[in-house]
């Protein structure tokens, strides 16, 4: 009798075109939801978690290919998502049949894939074959493919490259990865980098670096090619020599902030001092950028010379300010009146009369409780009077505020 199969909640909102031009949004909270489910039940049925993974995957191209993809937010999605069920289905037992039964359904949905939602399945083709001797006979499929494709008279475009690349580096085949890598048409950090990783696994990590930093092309970006050095060099007990060389670039988040976050906490033996300097050297017309980061590391000091040094966002001047109104009242008054500064300058876009109003008012709140606002006053009557003032924020510093200091 036959074990029955797992009802997937998921499974009818994947059904062919479910979502239309405008569904991404929807999409998007379908895959979180669908992903969730998927990892619940990995809990305590692995092999059944795996099945849901590979269903969801060969239901991406079909349920998604009508949404207007233009933003890049469902992109990021789907590729999240594709990252979190490969490692699902990694973490689980596939031997014999079983394996040979997924990656037969793997790579027909790869091929069926229309813009490469699984483009990372393919990259991770040597791991998902779980053995070396498994990824040999894979890579020998598709080399005689590969090689075409890369030959001067059939130059084109083959889908298991990248799988082929992955195979050979998983079968410990590094000098014919490498020797294969040296005859594609061009030079792409996608290629290469398993040149990279062959040279590392080899142990030869200083040649593996010099490489990797050969192997940019034109439109490749820097920041992976950082990430996968630094992850070299740490592994090969290196840190200060990784830290140096590409933590700035490896790091790179969405915010300032995020960046140094992300440096300390591969780098927990270095003084936070010390990476806010170096990340502020390195950032030559950007200090204010770093207001934030040095704000919450609580060097106030620093943050102000900071915010003098370039514009900060106004937003964020105005929540320090109106954070530390009664824990560091100096801070505050000297933040809100630099804020005020930076306006009066023209460094801010499409400033609104609330933002100065904000500003006035915060500067005066702290004033009061260190007893200088009538030097406070004095400061924002000169701003009012500097004919190199700009008139928007003149026009509402001569109105007033509607911000009455506490009593």
């Amino acid at each position: 009798m036959k074990t029955p199969k797992h009802k997937w909640a998921f499974r009818p909102r994947f059904r062919t075109n479910a979502f239309g031009w405008r569904g991404s949004k929807l999409a998007i909270e379908r895959l979180k939801e669908a992903v969730a489910e998927i990892k619940a039940v990995a809990r305590t049925a692995p092999k059944t978690a795996a099945e849901g993974a590979i269903l969801l995957m060969e239901r991406l191209w079909p349920a998604l290919q009508a949404i207007d993809s233009s933003s890049g937010a469902l992109g990021n999605a789907t590729n999240r998502t594709v990252h979190e069920l490969i490692d699902i289905l990694l973490a689980a037992p596939a031997d014999g049949m079983v394996l040979e039964h997924r990656l037969d359904r793997l790579w027909t949905a790869i091929e069926e894939d229309g813009v490469d939602f699984l483009a990372e399945v393919g990259d991770r083709w040597g791991e998902l074959c779980r053995t070396a001797e498994r990824a040999s006979r894979a890579a020998d499929d598709f080399l005689p493919v590969v090689r075409l494709s890369w030959s001067p008279e059939h130059r084109g475009y083959f889908r298991g490259t990248t799988a082929c690349l992955s195979c050979l580096l998983t079968a410990g085949r590094h000098q014919e990865l490498l020797d294969l890598i040296e005859t594609a048409p061009y030079i792409w950090w996608h290629y290469r980098r398993y040149g990279v990783q062959a040279l590392a696994a080899q142990g030869r990590t200083d040649e593996a670096i010099g490489y990797a930093e050969q192997s940019l092309g034109l439109n490749d970006s820097p920041s992976a090619m950082a990430r996968t050095c630094e992850e070299i060099l740490l592994a090969d007990g290196r840190g200060e020599d990784a830290y140096r060389r590409f933590a700035h670039r490896a790091n790179r988040a969405g915010s300032h902030l995020a960046t140094f976050r992300a440096i300390r906490k591969k780098y927990p033996d270095m003084e936070p001092r010390t990476i806010l300097d170096d990340l502020i050297a390195q950032t030559p017309g950007e200090e204010g950028k770093w207001f934030a980061t040095a704000k919450t590391l609580g060097l106030l000091d620093l943050a102000l010379d900071l915010a003098r040094r370039s514009p900060v966002d106004t937003g964020t001047l105005l929540r320090a300010a109106r954070d530390h109104l009664d824990s560091e009242p100096v801070f505050a008054l000297k933040t809100a009146t630099t804020a005020l500064r930076q306006m009066a300058a023209g460094q801010f876009y499409e400033l609104k009369a609330g933002e100065v109003w904000q500003a006035v008012g915060y500067a005066l709140r702290a004033a009061e409780s260190l007893d200088r606002v009538e030097t406070t006053q004095s400061l924002i009557q000169a701003l009012v009077q500097d004919p190199n003032t700009d008139s928007f924020v003149r026009q509402q510093l001569e109105q007033g505020t509607p911000y009455v200091p506490a009593r």
